[in-house]
């Protein structure tokens, strides 16, 4: 990193202070998206959870949903406790056994302050040989800054505390932490190797660590080695795009063998075709890198095309790219090929952005955006294949910004333009500065997502809203259903015309409205009720013809009633008036026609409106559907998410916002916060029969386009 030998002299090292300084931005970067990989695997685990004991773990569940939607505030505050830690080295702020905060604590926290103890403790039992040899290193890193001898600032005890004091107040659930710390336990184990091994090696070649004796020590696999080096220490002549986690390094090779599966079955793609007979050399990672740097700034058209579906393959509009590019820099396409991890790394990024189309609305305007970014990402998997398994990895965790950016973005108001704009200008700048550093990734994707928050606070107003109206109709159609069932008793026998007009318009409403207001049973809705049974027995009196002072007493005695029941349909007073005047007139005659009355048919917009979102005919519990399936849909929790293909067969990733409390229907809204369907359990079942929804689709976008692409390849394989 620096340059100088461990065996250099202690004068001749490069500035202590800007060592500290390097292991400090190497740790931020290592470290920093840790919390952001634990919530899928214990969202996992609970759900298995509640599958054995046959229960929902309906508080954990919401624990963690909270905890996801803070995600960024939490990622935030876990760096700046990583930063922290190199903060107190310096100012000698030593914390006593292994920088684990001590004080008092509630009852309540004490059990998490245990687990973090028991962390620390598995930290330094597995990693004991390389924190032996990193703080010997800093300690002599200390002399040099003319300090004393400090705790570890990525020691065991340090990690664990920073993940203590970044959930201090998250409220978990007692269930919910023993699963969060053993999904950091297992995050920390994806990264912590080549952290150790990246620190201890740059502490070496800065010249920290002259006469430690350790022992031999395994050479990590991304460090070239000499035997000078070795009799001394490790010195980092030159990384290698390789993998050192074996669990990531052996998924990365399942991935490849359904890759190679999938091939044998396709079309031989263009470089095979030119093969010819003569030997090839296969070009080398600088070659190839920089063929790729001399193509990132170009026009992506060819790319546009491809993923438009007019351009044919990806993948192969990649590889005539890179030859043409190949033969400009000077390596003839009849001598050179590319190696089979350069063809594979190129499959697999055309995939992934084919699946990413595939998978979510991404409109026209968004495929010149992310064929933009094709050519740094080709650049990125060359280095680097962890970008298809590793969710933390920076570029990877751009690329689901910029997708819940775009999907579904119509840029329809000035926020959703500006996500574009943002979004396009997040691309333009990967293209001019990705030169192999990361970094370039991460602080795009920090930059994007401060923008998201904001959009996501945007969203859960917009869910909220659709959940209220949603709610709202339903409470609406369920009072006008119990009207209607009270119009249907009412209508058994033969009734006057305008009486039967009365009841079925102005009297239904006036009853819709007080169950709505006053909810059944209340005063209003009882004296409503009232009105319409003395009508009847007015009615009923006027066709016997006996008694007509009895019958003007009646009417007189419902005079104000009736009145108020016309002007709540909006009927100012005088045609109120004149409308009693049309019932008393009709009820005046004994002989008036009497029959039966039709029931008044519902003209609801809105209830249209959620049948043609349904897209099922009827819209009711009565469709034909497998039972056990509508039990699985009855489980889905308030932010699960789904992939659901529309009428066109347009995937869309909708999410459950809300589920009535009335009726049990599910409102499922898609990224921008907007209704998608609204449904029963039944309905749902319906639709995954019919291949139409599938339950349990990943929450970050290149999670589940990697799970597409993933199918795709086993169905070959």
């Amino acid at each position: 990193m620096f340059g100088e030998h461990p065996g250099t002299p202690s004068g001749s090292r490069p500035d202590p202070a800007r060592v500290l300084e390097e292991i400090k931005r190497l740790a931020v970067e290592l470290l920093g998206a840790v919390p952001n990989g634990l919530y899928a695997p214990v969202e996992q685990q609970l759900h298995e959870s509640s599958l054995r004991a046959g229960s929902g773990r309906h508080i954990e569940m919401q624990a963690l949903l909270k905890l996801r939607q803070q995600s960024a505030t939490y990622v935030m505050r876990f760096r700046q406790q990583i930063a922290q830690g190199f903060d107190d080295f310096r100012s000698l702020r030593i914390r006593s056994r292994g920088d684990l905060p001590l004080s008092l604590v509630a009852e309540n926290q004490l059990a998490f302050h245990l687990a973090g103890q028991q962390l620390a403790d598995a930290i330094e039992s597995r990693y004991a040989t390389p924190l032996q040899a990193m703080s010997l290193r800093l300690d002599k890193l200390a002399e040099s800054l003319q300090m004393q001898a400090s705790s570890n600032p990525i020691g065991a005890g340090r990690l664990a505390g920073a993940f203590i004091e970044t959930y201090r107040d998250a409220q978990l659930p007692h269930d919910l932490q023993p699963l969060m710390f053993r999904a950091y336990e297992q995050e920390l184990a994806r990264v912590l190797g080549e952290l150790y091994s990246r620190v201890n090696g740059l502490l070496g070649s800065a010249g920290y660590g002259v006469g430690v004796a350790q022992g031999p020590r395994p050479v990590p696999e991304n460090v070239v080695v000499t035997r000078r080096d070795q009799e001394h220490d490790l010195v980092p002549v030159r990384e290698r795009p390789r993998v050192e986690d074996p669990a990531v390094a052996a998924e990365i090779a399942q991935l490849r063998r359904q890759l190679h599966a999938w091939r044998e079955q396709a079309p031989p793609h263009s470089d095979e075709q030119t093969q010819g007979t003569m030997p090839r050399r296969e070009l080398r990672m600088e070659e190839i890198v920089s063929v790729a740097s001399l193509l990132q700034p170009e026009s992506p058209d060819v790319f546009v095309r491809a993923l438009s579906g007019e351009g044919g393959k990806l993948s192969e509009a990649i590889r005539i790219r890179l030859r043409d590019g190949a033969r400009r820099l000077g390596h003839s396409p009849e001598q050179t090929r590319l190696s089979a991890e350069h063809d594979d790394a190129i499959d697999l990024v055309g995939l992934l952005f084919e699946s990413l189309f595939q998978s979510y609305a991404l409109l026209d305007h968004a495929r010149r955006l992310y064929g933009r970014l094709v050519m740094p990402y080709v650049k990125v998997a060359m280095k680097d294949q962890g970008l298809f398994v590793k969710r933390e990895h920076p570029a990877r965790r751009l690329l689901d910004a910029i997708t819940e950016a775009c999907e579904g973005n119509c840029a329809a108001t000035a926020q959703d333009r500006e996500l574009i704009e943002r979004c396009a200008a997040v691309s333009q700048r990967i293209v001019a500065d990705y030169n192999e550093d990361l970094a370039v990734f991460e602080m795009a994707h920090a930059e994007l997502e401060a923008l998201l928050q904001q959009h996501r606070l945007r969203v859960e107003l917009q869910e909220s809203r659709a959940a209220k109206a949603t709610f709202g109709r339903e409470r609406l159609n369920e009072a006008r259903t119990q009207a209607d069932s009270v119009l249907g008793y009412m209508f058994h026998e033969p009734i006057t015309p305008e009486v039967g007009a009365f009841l079925s318009q102005p009297w239904r409403h006036h009853l819709v409205q007080t169950l709505l207001r006053d909810g059944s049973g209340s005063t209003r809705h009882n004296e409503t009720l009232a009105l319409g049974d003395a009508l009847l027995d007015a009615d009923r009196l006027a066709r016997s013809g006996r008694d007509g002072r009895k019958l003007a007493d009646r009417l007189i005695a419902l005079e104000a009633a009736i009145v108020s029941c016309l002007a709540s349909s909006g009927l100012d007073e005088d045609s109120a008036r004149q409308g009693l005047a049309e019932l008393v007139r009709a009820l005046a005659y004994p002989d008036t026609q009497r029959g039966p009355q039709p029931l008044p048919v519902s003209n609801d917009e809105d209830a249209a409106g959620d049948d043609a979102a349904v897209w099922l005919a009827g819209g009711t519990d009565t469709i034909e559907h497998d039972p056990e399936v509508a039990a699985r849909m009855r489980r889905l929790l308030p932010g699960e998410w789904l992939r659901l293909l529309d009428p066109a067969g347009q995937a869309l990733a909708v999410k459950v916002a809300w589920i009535s409390p009335l009726t049990g229907r599910f409102l499922l809204v898609n990224r921008r916060g907007l209704r998608v369907l609204v449904a029963s359990a039944a309905e749902l079942s319906a639709l995954a029969q019919s291949g139409r929804l599938q339950v349990g689709a990943e929450r970050a976008p290149t999670d589940e386009a990697m799970r597409h692409l993933r199918d795709k390849l086993a169905k070959a394989a």
